[in-house]
């Protein structure tokens, strides 16, 4: 699918993108062969393939959740500016 020059400054304001007069028909050549490849991709037959996660058939190695680090939670709000009922508080920024 060949894109013309008209499509490609479509293409290049919805996605909000400058692109130089120099570099229009790179441009325009580079999108078209994705699209070509999308093209081509869509017409191959996927009928009965089964959908994968992951191309490597591997598992997700886990660790256990377990606390590892002591509670510093008073120490911690000791150092704010401005605590209230174990909160920290923040200057308001929207009206």
């Amino acid at each position: 699918m060949k894109l013309n020059i008209e499509e490609l400054h479509k293409v290049a304001h919805l996605a909000r993108l400058s692109i130089h007069s120099k570099d229009e028909e790179s441009y325009s050549q580079a999108l078209s062969n994705i699209l070509d490849l999308v093209d081509e991709m869509q017409s191959i037959d996927t009928q009965g393939v089964q959908p994968m996660t992951h191309p490597m058939d591997a598992m997700q190695r886990l660790r256990k959740d377990e606390v590892t680090e002591t509670d510093q939670r008073d120490y911690l709000q000791q150092l704010a500016p401005a605590t209230e009922n174990g909160l920290y508080l923040v200057p308001r920024i929207v009206d």
